[in-house]
């Protein structure tokens, strides 16, 4: 665990202006919008240029692949440098943190998207690599969450790298791409519907994009105190920040099951005959020393378990061989606690609540069989699955005196954050704050299901929470024919453009196959469905930059501060 001395100086910020630095960047990018503006044949003064966003939905590996097929028509229509913030969700996110690897990557944009399409079409990260990952996660944090784990043995699948990059040291590099923006919801304020859900990560600011309360980027996840920080914890890195945004599981129950046969193939390994060596050499050393390979067989035992009652069968034989080998582990001396009740499957929330107090009463009965490296990882694994914890950080405005930040937000030691697309399933709110005064929304959605959830939804949010939003009206035929273009405007709102990845004119009347073909929660695609979706995506923006650039050219007008 790290730690370091109290630092004096309140870092918090609770206003809701934009950052300092966000501003400077702001200026300059205005300028560089105006120029490429001149090259389109856009004519207006510096103080017209509209402010454009750039939004990308959620959807998995086909919206990380959906985003990069549209950016790179954007750069060849020139359109992309118009742009000025670039914010995802979820999927998108780790296209941008591909992109963002590469300094000023929007001038190279061909030799870019061919690196991160070789690299999507490689092999995958190694099995070693991705424990030593989550090793250094468990040793470096104070928490370790279900995010650290789905990172390391997840994420890594689809973007095929470990990404240690920092937002912060990422961004010192660029001076001619958008802004970034990454989104989340504070999982409290979501189920409570209580406080400020929408939560932002930038290059200089992280925090609550409504509330308007923001600490530095690289201190998001250390302790805090009335403002002050009083204990360091690392910064976050790119390859956390993509589990982080991509998290989508972590709502519900349903994908427990992939969560736990995951966990089951990373276990495996231990209790292969070349992992066993080690303990055996232990066991020779100390003969008193627990037995750890019979330790390990009780956690395979114990995820079986829990997939048995997911698939509704009852686990009498792996309850009975858990108590034996229990048992026998520890001389008779302890005993599995949690005997009072019976499973009774019937009962779907009872089952669930058994499960998780007996998945907790196992891991705290091995204890003392896990109290070496690495072996406890695995006993926080399992309790962090029985308790389904996700994102877990420390609260950066825990005890502060503010009214104008929600009671909720300030009560806690510790928050919990997921993929905001389980809220809403594209970025709006990162984009509509005031202060960044967006004149154009380019909305790219790569949603599954209804094409316009997004859009609608963020309507009606909007309209309770009295922000400026254009009527959202859809003609009934387009929900499953959706075409490629829609505008959505009002007086006094951003004008809203929104795009549906697949339509009746990039695919004809193939959309429901192609939808088919490119699942969220698929396996991670093969080189030729990733070219195949980049042209597809792409499609939709060459189809229609006539489109953009006569509402761009309307967008255009006098700012009021």
């Amino acid at each position: 665990m790290s730690a370091s001395k109290p630092q004096e100086s309140v870092e918090v910020r609770i206003e809701p202006s934009l950052n300092e630095k966000e501003e400077e960047f702001v200026v300059k990018r205005g300028k560089a919008v105006l120029q490429s503006l001149q090259k389109l044949q856009i004519h207006c003064s510096e103080n017209e240029v509209p402010n454009i966003a750039l939004l990308g939905s959620g959807g998995g590996q086909r919206a990380m692949v959906g985003l990069l097929g549209s950016l790179v028509q954007l750069q060849k229509t020139g359109l992309l440098d118009s742009i000025l913030y670039l914010s995802g969700v979820s999927g998108s996110t780790w296209c941008m943190a591909s992109l963002y690897q590469e300094s000023d990557w929007s001038t190279k944009l061909e030799t870019v998207k061919d690196k991160i399409i070789q690299r999507l079409s490689g092999p995958k990260v190694s099995w070693r690599d991705a424990f030593d990952k989550l090793k250094k996660y468990y040793y470096e944090k104070d928490y370790l969450s279900l995010t650290d784990v789905w990172a390391a043995m997840f994420v890594t699948d689809y973007v095929k790298e470990i990404d240690e990059h920092k937002l912060t040291d990422q961004w010192k590099q660029q001076s001619k791409d958008p802004f970034p923006i990454y989104t989340v919801v504070d999982k409290h304020c979501k189920q409570s519907k209580d406080g400020d859900p929408w939560f932002e990560f930038t290059p200089h600011e992280a925090g609550y994009s409504l509330t308007g309360a923001f600490v530095k980027t690289s201190s998001f996840g250390s302790k805090f105190e009335n403002g002050r920080k009083i204990k360091n914890q690392p910064e976050i890195d790119m390859l956390y920040l993509q589990a982080l945004c991509g998290s989508a599981i972590a709502d519900g129950d349903k994908d427990k099951k992939v969560f736990w046969e995951k966990i089951k193939e990373f276990l495996h390994p231990f209790l292969h005959k070349r992992e066993t060596v080690m303990f055996k050499e232990m066991r020779k050393e100390d003969p008193k020393s627990p037995p750890v390979d019979q330790c390990y067989q009780v956690l395979m035992d114990l995820v079986d378990m829990n997939l048995s009652v997911l698939n509704d069968k009852y686990p009498s034989d792996l309850d009975k061989s858990i108590r034996t080998k229990l048992n026998k582990i520890t001389g008779g001396k302890r005993q599995l606690i949690f005997q009072a009740k019976t499973l009774d499957l019937t009962e779907k929330e009872a089952a669930k609540q058994y499960m998780k107090q007996y998945t907790e009463d196992v891991c705290n009965d091995l204890s003392h069989c896990f109290s070496f490296w690495p072996s406890d990882i695995w006993r926080r694994i399992f309790i962090c699955m029985a308790q389904w914890i996700w994102g877990r950080n420390y609260d950066f405005l825990h005890n502060m005196n503010d009214k104008a930040v929600p009671s909720t937000l300030l009560e806690s030691e510790t928050r919990d954050f997921e993929d905001a697309g389980l809220l809403l399933n594209s970025p709006y709110f990162s984009v509509l704050r005031k202060e960044r005064n967006i004149d154009l929304i380019i909305s790219l959605d790569f949603s599954e299901g209804d094409p316009f959830m997004t859009v609608k939804e963020a309507a009606k949010m909007c309209k309770e929470l009295n922000i400026p939003f254009p009527e959202v009206n859809i003609p009934s035929e387009d929900v499953k024919k959706p075409k490629d273009f829609y505008v959505f405007k009002c007086r006094n709102t951003p004008t809203v453009i929104h795009i549906p990845l697949f339509n009746v004119v990039n695919c004809g009347d193939k959309i429901e196959v192609w939808r088919k073909n490119y699942k969220t929660f698929q396996g991670p695609y093969s080189a030729k469905m990733i070219t195949d979706l980049v042209e597809v995506a792409g499609k939709n923006i060459t189809n229609n930059k006539d489109r953009l650039l006569e509402q761009i050219r309307l967008a255009i007008g006098p700012k009021i501060h």
